[in-house]
């Protein structure tokens, strides 16, 4: 009986509930059986039985492991509480394992090879055919390395193939897809392919076929004729994100092209000019994010759609006349943008000259909006896709175009008038030959270097170095004109621009700094010229110009470390105030400036009225001296007013002038003072006019005038000795002190005409 029990729930263990997990069990050392899970009641009287024969030995964990219901109670030895916690994590972690299995990598779920194809040992893939239905082959993280020549043989029927994500896949051989007729897609991505695949014998009859060769990073050339054969029909070509480098002359020769994408080849650099010839096409064609310095000069007719986002190195674009029949530009730079503003193409100006016999006919169906098919009549259909026919007028359509050029770069060279390039040229000739003749002449001079002397040679070098930005913006205006959309990124980007920023920051700078010196010097002279002990000296002049010199370099030399830049605007200024401390490096340079002038405003004040006091013993000569460089010092800073007044504003985001009316300021105001400096205070000047006839007698030149001038001088010096000491009585020393001091004070009065600003 009891026997028959135990057999029972023996059978009845084994024949348990769902929940149940059966085969587990193991051999005691008594030899017997210890059954796992599914411990009904069947099984407790089993085990009671057995004790009452005194087996109970090996009952006794499992009975205190189960309960009536079924379920598990916590165990009572340390050996089964290992025994079943090992148990609880085995099955927590086939359940992981089951909910987990759709998010696994694929790599891990479709790593064998799908019907019909075959997997050799050897790496290599076949997928043999006809295979009736088969439409779509996807081949994903396969261990192959080789597709070999007509791997895809046979497949007739097929309409997709997906070769993905296969990076021990090393080559296609040529000929490895021949003869697929209904093909219509073939996407080979995140391969390891070192060599373009051969897609020429596809021969494939559908349209609009997409061929999808993406992410291949070893692929580093697109042959010529790679294409030809693909497809008789319309191509959409998806190549991004390869290792391109190069596109061969002939690369898509016998094909139409509706969109060709080389978007994202980072390395991609050269496109040959003859790329696109034996093609047609391409409708679309999106460049983005490559490294492509110019486009193919031919097979640009076609484009309606041009994409070249961040592609920084892409800085000129062809002529407006290769782009024939493009609707839609999205481009990097806004300055490219400017080539399709209002400037109808070769091909629709000989068409608007063809419909201009027809004016009378346009006029009298204005308002109809069939006319359209009026136009036809006369004009392919090619040239009709680039005219809107609004209102009944014939008019050249205006292709959209992005970024749209700011308020910063307008669509303009950069001298927006004729008139202003006249001016430039006259200015800066005048700048560079005045400053360099004063510059020879003091330098030359058989006098000795004085202080006012050596100020104005400072003075000249910046104006000479202002002489110099305005050549270099004339010469690159000149150089660009009509076309400057095309070079403004190699000119505002490149070292020509920086160049001639830093001319006109340090110029600026430097000039401003040494008329404020200039004028402190006059006042300290003119104030203390009794005092012979507290006279400037050569050596106080060279360590103050010292300091303005590095000033000068340190403030020209920020934008070129990245406090503002130059390249903000063509004509070089630094007008980005986007951050903070650009807006506090422009506002520094201009409270700079605006201190200068009210220092010189009230030294030459102090001038004007200590040249009247008596007790220096001042002469109408020195009176007329003073007001003359009162009135240029002041001339000089009215001609800066408007341009701080205005960048003031621009330093505030508020700019109250446009980039383009502020360039007539650059001409007639800025320069001017650095253009006429040299004249007013130095040329036209008598002892200037003297140092200038003596250097040319050195040469055998106006040796008459230059001995009237030494003559002039030896006169001029006895007659102030015999002043200062005639007469019967000796003069007192402090009597003789003050004489002496006005001849000096008188002399250096002189050579301010040339010494100053």
């Amino acid at each position: 009986m009891v026997g028959g029990k135990t057999g029972e729930s023996s059978r009845k263990e084994v024949m348990g509930s769902p929940g149940t997990v059966a085969g587990q069990g193991r051999a005691d050392s008594a030899g017997r059986a210890v059954r796992g899970g599914g411990q009904g009641r069947a099984g407790r009287e089993g085990c009671v039985e057995g004790q009452a024969k005194g087996r109970g030995e090996g009952c006794g964990p499992h009975s205190e492991a189960v309960q009536d219901t079924g379920k598990p109670q916590k165990p009572s030895s340390p050996a089964m509480k290992q025994r079943f916690s090992a148990l609880q994590l085995l099955k927590l972690l086939l359940l992981l394992l089951l909910l987990l299995q759709p998010l696994l990598p694929r790599a891990l779920r479709e790593a064998r090879c799908p019907e019909p194809c075959n997997c050799a040992p050897d790496g290599t893939l076949r997928c043999p055919g006809p295979t009736a239905g088969l439409t779509r082959l996807s081949l994903a993280y396969l261990p192959v390395k080789v597709i070999p020549s007509q791997a895809f043989r046979g497949l007739n029927e097929v309409v997709k193939i997906l070769i993905q994500n296969t990076k021990n896949l090393r080559y296609i051989e040529p000929g490895a897809f021949i003869n697929l007729p209904r093909l219509q897609y073939l996407s080979i991505c995140n391969t390891g392919i070192r060599k373009f695949p051969d897609v020429t014998k596809i021969l494939s009859s559908e349209l609009n076929f997409i061929l999808e060769i993406c992410d291949n990073l070893h692929i580093t050339t697109i042959p010529g004729n790679a294409f030809q054969g693909m497809n008789n029909e319309s191509v959409t070509l998806k190549l991004y994100g390869n290792g391109f480098e190069e596109v061969q002359s002939h690369a898509f020769n016998g094909t139409t092209l509706i969109s060709l994408e080389l978007k994202e080849n980072i390395h991609l650099e050269k496109m040959h000019n003859g790329a696109f010839r034996g093609a047609t096409g391409p409708k679309i064609l999106d460049i983005s994010s490559t490294k492509l310095q110019a486009l193919p000069s031919y097979g640009l007719e076609s484009i309606q759609t041009l994409i070249a986002t961040s592609s920084y190195s892409l800085k000129k674009l062809p002529s407006r006349e290769k782009f024939a029949n493009l609707l839609e530009a999205t481009l990097t730079y806004p300055s490219h943008c400017c080539a399709f503003r209002n400037s109808p193409t070769k091909e629709q100006n000989f068409s608007l000259s063809i419909s201009e016999n027809f004016s009378k006919q346009c006029e009298s169906t204005v308002r109809k909006l069939n006319n359209k098919t009026f136009y036809s009549a006369m004009l392919a259909e090619s040239e009709l896709s680039g005219w809107d026919y609004e209102y009944g007028f014939c008019l050249p359509k205006t292709p959209r175009c992005a970024p749209e050029p700011d308020a910063f770069n307008p669509c303009e060279d950069i001298m927006g008038y004729d008139f202003l390039r006249v001016l430039i040229w006259l200015i800066n000739i005048l700048a560079i030959m005045g400053n360099m003749t004063v510059l020879f002449v003091l330098l030359t001079s058989r006098y000795k270097l004085t202080v006012p002397r050596f100020l104005m040679c400072n003075l000249s070098f910046a104006d000479f170095c202002m002489g110099l930005y305005l050549l270099l913006i004339a010469s690159v205006d000149s150089q660009t004109k009509g076309q400057y959309y095309n070079h403004a990124i190699d000119w505002q980007t490149g070292s020509g621009c920086s160049t001639a920023g830093f001319f006109t920051v340090f110029a600026s700078e430097l000039s401003v700094y040494t008329l404020t010196v200039i004028t402190l010097e006059r006042w300290h002279t003119i104030t203390y010229a009794i005092h012979l002990d507290q006279k400037l000296r050569l050596r106080h002049a060279i360590l103050i110009m010292l300091g303005g010199w590095l000033f000068s370099s340190l403030i020209a030399m920020l934008p070129l470390v990245g406090v503002s830049n130059y390249m903000k605007v063509s004509i070089c200024f630094p007008m980005d105030v986007e951050t903070t401390l650009s807006q506090v490096y422009i506002l520094t340079i201009l409270t700079l400036n605006v201190v200068a002038f009210i220092i010189i405003c009230a030294c030459y004040i102090k001038i004007y009225f200590a040249v009247q006091n008596p007790e220096l013993m001042a002469t109408n000569k020195d009176t007329k001296i003073a007001k003359k460089m009162a009135i240029l010092i002041f001339t000089d800073f009215t001609c800066m007013a408007p341009i701080s007044f205005f960048a003031i504003s621009a330093a505030f985001k508020a700019p109250l002038i446009t980039v383009t009316n502020s360039k007539v300021l650059l001409v007639l105001f800025y320069p001017i003072n650095s253009c006429a400096n040299p004249f007013l205070y130095a040329i036209f000047t008598k002892t200037f006019q003297r140092d200038f006839f003596l250097l040319l007698s050195k040469f055998g030149c106006c040796k008459h005038r230059a001995e009237l001038y030494r003559r002039k001088d030896f006169s001029a010096y006895t007659s102030n000795c015999k002043n200062g000491f005639t007469g019967s009585n000796k003069p007192s020393q402090s009597t003789l002190k003050l004489s002496t001091l006005h001849c000096q004070g008188t002399a250096l009065l002189d050579k301010t005409c040339y010494t100053e600003c």
